[in-house]
């Protein structure tokens, strides 16, 4: 004779339940952060690795010649970008292309457009608290090119 279930007791239908809820939270949020990855990803850096791999030493020692150092703040709505030489004087590229966006994801990429005002690059960009990368490329005056990726915190 089979006996009668009492109120509350756990059965082999509730442990069940219980592993499929685990594992359906588990799945449901490795499928949402896998999906956010693919999102946010930004692109690639180069096209081939390889071609760029072969010029990689020759690019760096032309730009380490320049001396030139990177600075950047953004103060009352506007970006100065300082770029001096190995003396401390300010420079001014024959082109300067910048890009400003958070380091993970392409959605607040913003190009701005610098003007020179004798010491620094300077464009008016508003800019959220956090931080933010400066991927910026200029041409030098001989050709060389630099490139670098700066840093910015904005309070």
């Amino acid at each position: 004779m089979a006996e009668r279930q009492t109120k509350g007791q756990l059965t082999g239908r509730h442990v069940l339940f219980g592993f499929v809820a685990a594992f359906g939270v588990i799945i449901a949020v490795n499928i949402f952060m896998a999906v956010s990855a693919v999102k946010t990803f930004p692109g690639l850096e180069v096209a081939n690795s390889y071609v760029a791999s072969q010029e990689f030493n020759k690019r760096k020692a032309a730009q380490e010649a320049l001396g030139w150092t990177v600075n950047a703040i953004h103060l009352k709505g506007k970006l100065y970008l300082n770029i001096t030489d190995a003396d401390g004087q300010p420079v001014q590229p024959k082109e300067l292309h910048a890009v400003v966006g958070r380091a993970t994801s392409v959605a607040d990429d913003v190009e701005p457009a610098f003007t020179f005002d004798g010491t620094a690059h300077v464009a008016e960009i508003a800019l959220a608290d956090g931080n933010w990368n400066i991927r910026m490329t200029a041409l030098a005056q001989n050709g060389s090119e630099f490139t670098q990726r700066v840093i910015l915190h904005v309070k």
